[in-house]
């Protein structure tokens, strides 16, 4: 079962949901976040899906040609929706970090760098056995509701930002209950955007180069991850295909189980506050940025694989510079 969020032909929000091959409008259903929250009561989303009913049939693929496509869950105030991530959690995903480090004189060769041992250590305890606690994965803050870009629409790169670069990911969708208890709804494609350039000077710059705009989706596809996935990552621009590989994820392509990833997230009480939502970042292997890739205003980002129905597409957008402006209250 899929769910999308998207614009009807008044203007008006509505939720859909694709399930025996056709796709149909969830009646009376504005946000899959209302709906999640109606599943809370008993029965899952499937249930409160059946609940409302289903109305006309609906045409996704020229919803979001149109660019009426929403991403797959928001929040009412956009500050509880909160967006993380967790890297050098794929096999090979140290790879680039590494010679990036290496390259930048931090290690000398045949010593390890902070990702590469990172990496090993999950390569050795990411995936523990039912019961035990595996090692944490390097995690990271991109923002809140703020700085999602629904499908379709440009994703801002800010004027100060030294790369605009893709990162084609798989993203756990959470709703907190009432007791603080993480619900899993699913999961959506991602592209986690990121500034692979600021990252380079300095790997304590990885959080300055994380704090920039995402978007994911455009469908939530409910249930549990499947263990092979496999998709394609590209870069347009002029309309053509300026830049393609195939992307992997998840679990037989990790050295962390989704489990491990979610406890080491949970597991702090500020990510467990009753009502908020979280989409979570699982990693890549797959980056443009690798290949030598510098990607500029009106390029865009596609990012597909079958098993999640619609492609996630993103042009670029280069933003103006703004003035920052302190001023005093004494």
């Amino acid at each position: 079962m899929h769910l999308i969020q998207y614009f009807d032909a008044n203007g008006a929000r509505a939720v859909a949901v694709t399930q025996n091959g056709e796709t149909r409008q969830v009646q009376g259903a504005t946000s899959v976040y209302e709906l999640a929250q109606a599943a809370l009561s008993g029965g899952g989303l499937a249930a409160a899906v059946t609940a409302r009913g289903l109305g006309g049939a609906v045409d996704k693929a020229a919803l979001l040609a149109e660019g009426r496509l929403l991403s797959p869950i928001d929040h009412p105030d956009p500050t509880h929706l909160h967006v993380t991530g967790t890297g050098l959690t794929h096999l090979g995903s140290a790879a680039t970090r590494d010679a990036m480090h290496k390259a930048n004189g931090e290690k000398p060769a045949g010593e390890l760098t902070d990702s590469m041992k990172m990496f090993r250590m999950g390569l050795e305890n990411g995936k523990p056995k039912n019961g035990e606690k595996g090692v944490q994965p390097e995690w990271f803050y991109k923002g809140n509701g703020h700085i999602v870009a629904n499908p379709g629409q440009a994703i801002p790169s800010p004027s100060f930002a030294l790369d605009a670069g893709e990162e084609p990911e798989i993203a756990g969708i959470y709703l907190i209950d009432a007791n603080g208890q993480p619900r899993r709804l699913g999961f959506a494609l991602a592209n986690e955007f990121s500034d692979h350039v600021t990252e380079r000077i300095n790997y304590l710059y990885l959080a300055h180069s994380k704090l920039r705009a995402c978007s994911f989706g455009p469908e939530l596809r409910v249930g549990d991850l499947p263990n092979h996935i496999e998709g394609k990552s590209r870069i347009l621009r002029d309309g053509k295909v300026l830049w393609e590989k195939p992307f992997l994820s998840g679990e037989d392509n990790m050295s962390h189980t989704i489990a491990n990833l979610e406890y080491h997230h949970f597991k702090y009480d500020l990510f467990c506050q009753p009502g908020d939502v979280h989409v979570h970042c699982f990693g890549t292997a797959t980056l443009s940025f690798a290949d030598g890739i510098s990607t500029r205003e009106g390029d865009a980002f596609e990012i597909e694989e079958g098993q999640f129905g619609l492609p996630l597409r993103n042009p670029i957008h280069i933003e103006a510079e703004k003035p920052v402006i302190v001023s005093s209250l004494y």
